[in-house]
């Protein structure tokens, strides 16, 4: 029995989608065509893909390595031929798969992309709001926008710029506990932290020859998005270290306080994250072109009428890097 394209795509969007039912949304088909596709595939390769487990699929160690193998090579294929299809009035094709953290994505993002997508009708645009570090190869994304601390991997960047970071308590809060006066002094305090790393966690400082310094705080709150951080720290259960554009609102009526302290923390880096390819999709291209744009023209965080000191002008440097999972970053 011969394997079929149709299989093989079936397959990796079994995976992508992790399940028949998102697959067969995804390719508008029956789930009964999605299974059977599945099935004639393994049959053709004499490999199982997959464990069939009570409600899910789970790869198998040779469906793993099958999907590694050949999901870069179909997305190849197919931004070869969006490429070289000519649309009306020069406008990209396809379909985007845009990765971007919840909080940042929905207050700052969603006018950037509609503006994206006025451009280019022919497009397809798919948003994924997540927090959490995802693979842009098992997730089939195009480019992911993330905010962290960014470090050497196997993608592309293109830094959009950077943001600083910001301690906060509320006023009922400082009132009742007092404010530090030195970082030495956050240790004694409650801290709101984020949930995607233990609860007794570091914060990280630059001392004045830009060395680290470490202070071991208590983490009494724990949320696994910024806005909810933020909201919390408003509310005076502790204090909490955010992007500045995340309080900026919140500093400017007075609903938080920004800390002052002998040291700071190392600012976030904004930054679109793309696979490390030979040929970089015109999709993708562009939309990061894009993205550089609208940062320069309106940097994220910025009050009406002002230019805050918290935030740097976008930049355009391009590299190899990953975000580090462990670190407080993702918002």
């Amino acid at each position: 029995m011969q394997w079929r394209y149709d299989d093989m795509e079936t397959f990796v969007q079994v995976v992508r989608c992790a399940g028949v039912t998102g697959a067969a949304k995804h390719l508008k088909l029956t789930k009964s065509v999605i299974s059977k596709r599945v099935r004639d595939f393994e049959l053709a390769l004499e490999l199982q893909l997959f464990q069939r487990l009570p409600g899910r699929l789970e790869l198998t160690e040779a469906g793993e390595a099958l999907y590694d193998r050949i999901a870069p090579l179909l997305g190849e294929l197919h931004e070869a031929v969006e490429d070289m299809v000519p649309s009306s009035g020069g406008s990209l094709r396809g379909r985007l798969r845009i990765s971007t953290p919840m909080s940042f994505g929905i207050r700052y993002l969603g006018p950037v992309i509609a503006d994206f997508g006025r451009l280019h009708p022919d497009l397809e645009i798919a948003v994924d709001y997540d927090d959490r570090p995802v693979s842009l190869a098992h997730g089939g994304y195009d480019v992911a926008v993330r905010i962290g601390h960014l470090e050497d991997s196997s993608l592309k960047t293109r830094t959009l710029g950077e943001c600083k970071r910001l301690i906060c308590c509320s006023p009922d809060y400082a009132q009742r506990r007092g404010m530090p006066g030195n970082v030495a002094g956050l240790a004694e305090h409650d801290a709101i932290d984020y949930a995607l790393v233990h609860a007794r966690r570091f914060w990280q400082f630059e001392g004045p020859q830009g060395e680290p310094v470490t202070v071991a705080m208590r983490s009494r709150i724990l949320a696994n998005n910024g806005e909810a951080i933020r909201d919390m720290a408003i509310a005076g259960l502790g204090i909490a270290s955010l992007p500045a554009f995340l309080v900026a609102e919140a500093i400017g009526d007075g609903r938080l306080i920004a800390i002052p302290l002998e040291m700071q923390q190392r600012p976030y880096t904004m930054a679109a994250l793309y696979p490390n390819t030979r040929h970089v999709p015109a999709k993708v291209r562009t939309f990061i072109d894009h993205l550089v744009r609208m940062f320069q023209l309106h940097a994220p965080g910025e009050l009406p009428g002002q230019t805050p000191e918290y935030m740097t002008r976008p930049g355009t440097g391009i590299g190899a890097v990953r975000i580090d999972p462990d670190s407080d970053s993702v918002m």
